[in-house]
């Protein structure tokens, strides 16, 4: 298990576990972030993620991509 950061880019990936707090975990879930879920990882710039999740793409902070373990 390893942070959606360290993640190969193009490689898809399944989440594992979503950490942080509720209030972080409720705005992860509603971006369609959820445990066994699928991920791809698209690109990293400057200091943003931007994956594939639920067939649509999505920009999210480095800090809130390190709470997301596949």
């Amino acid at each position: 298990m390893m942070p959606l950061t360290l993640a190969d880019i193009g490689k898809t990936e399944i989440i594992k576990r979503i950490g942080g707090g509720e209030e972080q975990k409720r705005f992860l879930e509603n971006l369609g972030f959820v445990p066994g879920g699928e991920i791809t990882l698209v690109s990293k710039i400057a200091g943003n993620v931007i994956v594939n999740v639920k067939e649509s793409r999505v920009a999210i902070s480095e800090v809130l991509a390190q709470k997301i373990m596949v």
